[in-house]
């Protein structure tokens, strides 16, 4: 396979609401010590570019970094002490960067590895044509998986799946997804009923009604023009409470969250769309005696978890639209993701490869 010298890559020229973006020609990058590098197939974009680009994200975001941790690619070469991968499999990545040496990493917490850096974050990511990344860090994808759902399953299907097993959720059991039309909560609550939970989704988006419903929803709440969602809660459940919240949006809408729960209830809090404080009265969790667990990440476990879930149909990795990486297809992709127009996932694509989602 012949590899250019360089490469085209998305560059945020200016951070706003708008943004400025333009492509740029980038030097191909040159794997280090057990790395490979990747042909990028497709990267999907999240809710941590949207905060970036727009200017709301900054702490450890390297300067100038190409943006994009959700990829999905194929080895076209790979440094001489390179093991498990060959030039032409396909592979995906985890979010982190991780080394495969450290006590974390021994542990099967690649996702918080002590040397590790975050992909599109502290270390270029996928939103070019090429990307190095560290053999440690990948995980084969079959061959019947689309690229535009493969990018999806380290994040936010891994992710989501983390979540849903974090908070221990079990058959018979009330789960709320808050976000559920979003790319983490839409595979949270496609997980959450696969363990045989009776899910209730909340979102602001009620035209993604049906959609939901499809992929496992019990109860769909319209939480828009401040609906306090957690007293439907309470009475979809005759005052007991969910046994399970997981929480995909954060901050704004604490404390409702937190009044779904029912006794010995469990919060999983998988992200977080704004940078706004949020008050706790202890006494809340305490008389509850809940637990709240905070969720970031996924092992190479739990993204295999996802890889055999896919290639089984058991779950279905949500793509909304397949854009092509240009400055105009990720602005485009802003603008879904910003206006909440996108049910799961928007992923680009370098334009030779684009194809349907």
């Amino acid at each position: 396979m012949s590899i250019p010298e360089t490469m085209a890559a998305l560059s945020v020229v200016k951070p706003g609401r708008p943004p400025e973006l333009a492509m740029v020609r980038r030097p191909v990058p040159t794997p280090g010590p057990g790395e490979v590098l990747l042909r990028v197939d497709a990267c999907g974009f999240c809710h941590h570019d949207l905060l970036v680009i727009s200017g709301t994200l900054r702490r450890g975001v390297a300067e100038g970094v190409t943006l994009g941790h959700e990829i999905a690619g194929t080895v076209v070469t790979a440094s001489q002490d390179v093991a498990g991968v060959q030039v032409g499999d396909r592979v995906v990545s985890l979010l982190t960067a991780a080394c495969g040496q450290c006590a974390r990493c021994y542990a099967g917490r690649e996702h918080r590895c002590l040397d590790g850096e975050g992909i599109g974050h502290g270390r270029d990511g996928g939103f070019a044509e090429y990307v190095a990344l560290p053999v440690s860090a990948l995980v084969p994808v079959a061959d019947g998986i689309p690229d535009e759902q493969a990018a999806l399953l380290a994040c936010p299907v891994g992710v989501a799946l983390n979540g849903v097993e974090s908070a221990g959720v079990a058959s018979g059991e009330t789960v709320v997804v808050t976000g559920a039309g979003g790319g983490l909560g839409v595979h949270a609550m496609q997980m959450a009923a696969m363990q045989g939970a009776q899910v209730i989704a909340v979102t602001t988006s009620p035209d993604k009604t049906e959609a939901l419903e499809s992929l496992g929803a019990f109860v769909v709440i319209d939480a828009g023009e401040g609906l306090d969602f957690a007293e439907v809660v309470i009475a979809l459940t005759d005052d007991a409470g969910a046994d399970v919240v997981i929480d995909t949006v954060g901050s704004p809408l604490w404390p409702a969250t937190l009044r779904c729960l029912g006794q010995y209830g469990r919060l999983a809090l998988l992200g977080d769309v704004s940078s706004e404080a949020a008050s706790l009265r202890l006494a809340e969790v305490i008389f509850r005696d809940a637990q709240i667990l905070g969720v970031s990440g996924v092992s190479l476990a739990t993204l295999r978890q996802a890889v055999d879930l896919a290639v089984s149909r058991q779950l279905r990795p949500v793509v909304s639209q397949t854009l092509p990486l240009t400055a105009e297809g990720a602005m485009e992709a802003w603008r879904l993701v910003s206006e909440r127009r996108a049910l799961g996932r928007v992923t680009l694509t370098p334009p030779l490869r684009v194809g349907p989602a």
